[in-house]
């Protein structure tokens, strides 16, 4: 098994994470740093950092409503609240697929299976993950057009998604947005493209996955039928 897939599949950090702590030269095969598509063989003693890293015996699959004001990652250099602070007693070593901001909340998916991050995070994939928002004052129908059909972020365009208003009073108006992409800050920065901030965000649906009634800050197990769905979305 090659090196970067063992470290995801064993709740470590994320395929394309585990490729930057090996080539910092933090990863070690029996002993000796190892490079960018090693091989892990039966015997062979994985350290991430001096700590040996033991293989898994079975695969964890959890769904959080992530409150404002946490941090998804397993560890903060700057001290701030982790999403693994929320999860209960006994849980394995798992990570969050994919990223909510500090101060955006909603649905995160924390396992230490790395084939199914990879399925949900790579853009390959168009896994579509659907944001509830809310502006001040209004948005006009071009404004709509234009992020629909994609606008320029960091240099770079958005692929097309989807958007529609919910809810429109004279102070704010709440959108529904769907995209298939996952880039730093995404939502956000598409709404400041056409000259909008974004108030609030939260995410609503991966997929057809909802948060179904989990209390903010609570966790649960997916079930197995949630699971497969993931596994085949």
């Amino acid at each position: 098994m090659r090196i970067n897939k063992f470290l995801a599949e064993n709740g470590v950090t994320s395929r394309r994470n585990a490729d930057k702590l090996i080539e910092s030269g933090e990863v070690t095969i029996n002993g000796k740093p190892c490079s960018l598509g090693a091989e892990v063989k039966e015997g062979d003693v994985v350290q991430v950092n001096g700590s040996k890293i033991t293989a898994n015996a079975k695969k964890e699959y959890y769904i959080m409503n992530k409150p404002k004001g946490y941090v998804c990652t397993v560890s903060d250099d700057k001290g701030r609240p982790t999403v693994m602070d929320l999860l209960p007693a006994g849980v394995g070593r798992v990570f969050p697929i994919g990223r909510l901001d500090y101060d955006t909340e909603g649905l995160l998916l924390l396992t230490n299976d790395g084939d199914l991050t990879f399925r949900l995070t790579h853009p390959k994939n168009e896994v579509p993950k659907t944001y509830l928002i809310r502006i001040e004052g209004d948005i006009s129908a071009q404004a709509i057009a234009k992020l629909r059909s994609g606008v320029e972020i960091d240099g770079v365009k958005t692929q097309k998604s989807n958007v529609h208003v919910v809810e429109s009073t004279d102070d704010y108006t709440k959108l529904h947005v769907t995209i298939t992409e996952g880039r730093n800050r995404q939502v956000r920065k598409m709404f400041e493209s056409v000259g909008k901030e974004v108030v609030f965000l939260k995410r609503i649906k991966i997929g057809d996955l909802t948060l179904r009634g989990l209390d903010r800050g609570k966790v649960r197990k997916l079930s197995p039928e949630e699971i497969h769905y993931l596994q085949h979305i």
